[in-house]
């Protein structure tokens, strides 16, 4: 139950900083980059050590293909986190209607300026370049146990810097899943595209890595 419960906390905190950055401080693509970045290096010190560190279902998809998860812990992870994202979604609507904006803007990812196929292939090499981080700085092979946690925050940072502006930079099923639910319309419509993008680029992630030697 421990593990579940970091991983909640963990997803929690990073979609509650990630998009209070967006709504709440109205911050700029750097400001909002390094918001989701520091929050998942906060999440990864205070929580990492209990469940690994996840916080992300398209992680937990990349550590079960390669073998570091059990398929009835993997479920578990998933769930936890998208309610710890769901939860934190709530709360941000309540703090986002405190300030009279509008309920319906609370940081989802959509795509408005660009193609969906393009949107997909974004997601997709977002996401795949940044488990391909994860998964070397945390091999036993030749990982870095020290630095994990501030090596993957700031390859996040700079992921969603590059990517904001075309797609939100989600990387991340649960970021995308609790905010589109609370706020609805077209991020809700195009979430599947969230959730299955960034499950791509893991899988494809998972195999390359451990060509690499990441699981020797």
């Amino acid at each position: 139950m421990r593990k579940y419960l970091a991983e909640f906390f963990g997803t929690f905190m990073l979609v509650f900083l990630g998009t209070g950055a967006v709504t709440v401080a109205k911050g700029n693509v750097l400001t909002i980059g390094l918001a989701f970045g520091l929050a998942i290096t906060i999440s990864a010190y205070a929580f990492g050590g209990i469940s690994g560190g996840h916080f992300n279902p398209a992680v937990t998809t990349a550590m079960l293909v390669n073998g570091r998860i059990k398929g009835k812990d993997a479920a578990w992870y998933i769930v936890s986190q998208l309610v710890g994202a769901t939860v934190a979604a709530i709360i941000m609507k309540i703090f986002v209607g405190g300030l009279g904006l509008p309920t319906n803007q609370l940081g989802q990812t959509d795509f408005p300026k660009i193609s969906m196929g393009l949107a997909f292939l974004v997601e997709v090499i977002a996401t795949f370049l940044f488990l391909m981080v994860i998964l070397n700085v945390t091999s036993k092979d030749h990982g870095s146990d020290a630095f994990a946690g501030l090596t993957i925050g700031v390859t996040l940072s700079l992921l969603v810097i590059v990517a904001l502006n075309l797609t939100g930079a989600s990387l991340n099923p649960a970021r995308s899943f609790g905010p589109a639910l609370l706020a609805g319309g077209s991020g809700l419509s195009h979430l599947w595209l969230y959730i299955v993008a960034p499950e791509v680029g893991a899988v494809l992630a998972a195999f390359v890595a451990r060509f690499m030697g990441s699981e020797d």
